[in-house]
């Protein structure tokens, strides 16, 4: 009689009347390698026969994957985000696994892993009080996780790919006016840290790019300062991280007026470095924002002088009061681009100034601003 092929699979009855079948993986040695399913009828075992056909087809191994879902994101987690990601993104996916993920589906095997349990998890989370930026954040991880396993060949497909996250609410972008940027300007006049100030609005650094400027980034003769890194807390430690894309990293031509404030800064910090020199409390890191003994800044002590300033306590209530209509430090960033399109700047040069990684997300982000720019046009 004709042979069967590898993989084309057989099906017969034992003699204690169940029901097997079996499927040719291929020869190792000269040898057949097999695998047997069992079942008390025919149709049971034709069923999981044509599962494990369908695997083969698919270039997975017959039988779904043994592990389960936590084992997996363990592995993933410590041999992958550890090599491929920065240290605040590690940590950030370590914490959506170890508070969301593997408390709902850590015992889920692996390879039966289905978006009826993604789902599931996320309607959860939601009706929990977690917010849709949130509940996508739990859906993004779990999926960048199984893309991994599609490439290990240990699934088929992506159970979180195809899983809807709650609506995220937009909240619009807030920018202020050239009359409230002029007001800022005014209130920060004087600060220790007025030219961190004046740079987060004059050129829209991230918050995490202006604390993590070093002098030998900043040409106060050619006007430019070059954006390299960011400061991050890693391990309990404020250390600097590369930029997260290529773009991220940029020279920028400073405007007059941040300009001016580096050059004070820069007078007012020689000065102070001299006095803790000789008191033996400097230490000297290059950094061009710091605390009094040298030091780079604290990222809640930056916000907390920020509201120190905007949004003061009152002498008789003690309740903080805002001196201006409410922002955040965040949007001197997006002050910094609307401005600059009101004044008729090409969306391309703000991208670049920004260090956006693509023209989209500029246009996304500012696109309120375009029915003004086409009415002043």
């Amino acid at each position: 009689r004709k042979r069967r092929g590898d993989g084309e699979g057989s099906i017969y009855e034992t003699s204690d009347g169940r029901w097997r079948a079996a499927v040719t993986l291929g020869h190792v040695n000269g040898k057949r390698v097999r695998e047997v399913f069992s079942g008390k009828t025919r149709a049971e075992v034709r069923r999981k026969l044509n599962e494990a056909q369908k695997r083969i087809a698919d270039g997975l191994p017959p039988t779904p994957e043994k592990q389960t879902l936590r084992q997996f994101l363990g592995v993933w987690i410590e041999d992958v985000t550890k090599q491929n990601t920065r240290p605040k993104t590690q940590r950030f996916y370590r914490d959506i696994v170890e508070k969301h993920l593997k408390p709902a589906l850590g015992d889920e095997p692996l390879g039966t892993l289905s978006p009826q349990h993604v789902q599931t998890l996320i309607n959860q989370k939601s009706r929990a009080g977690l917010s849709p930026a949130t509940c996508k954040h739990i859906r993004d991880t779990l999926r960048a996780a199984l893309n991994v396993a599609i490439k290990w060949n240990l699934i088929a497909k992506n159970a979180a790919a195809v899983v809807e996250p709650p609506r995220k609410k937009e909240n619009p972008v807030r920018s202020l006016t050239v009359e409230e940027a002029s007001q800022f300007l005014s209130l920060v006049a004087g600060h220790r840290w007025e030219a961190l100030f004046t740079v987060a609005l004059a050129v829209g650094l991230r918050q995490a790019e202006a604390l993590g400027l070093r002098w030998q980034d900043v040409d106060l003769e050619q006007g430019t300062l070059i954006v390299r890194n960011q400061l991050q807390r890693v391990d309990g430690e404020l250390v600097l991280v590369e930029l997260k894309t290529t773009r991220s990293r940029r020279q920028i031509a400073l405007p007059g007026v941040a300009l001016a404030a580096l050059q004070r800064h820069k007078q007012q910090q020689e000065q102070l470095r001299a006095k803790q020199f000789r008191q033996r409390q400097w230490v000297d890191l290059d950094f061009v924002f710091t605390t009094n003994a040298g030091t780079p800044i604290e990222r809640r002590n930056c916000l907390k002088a920020f509201y120190e300033i905007v949004r003061p306590a009152d002498p008789e209530t003690g309740k903080p009061v805002w001196r201006m209509p409410p922002f955040r430090f965040h949007d001197l960033r997006h002050s910094a681009a609307t401005l600059l399109l009101c004044q008729g700047v090409h969306p391309r040069a703000i991208m670049d100034l920004l260090g956006h990684s693509d023209f989209g997300t500029t246009m996304n982000l500012y696109s309120h601003v375009l029915p003004q720019v086409q009415r002043d046009v």
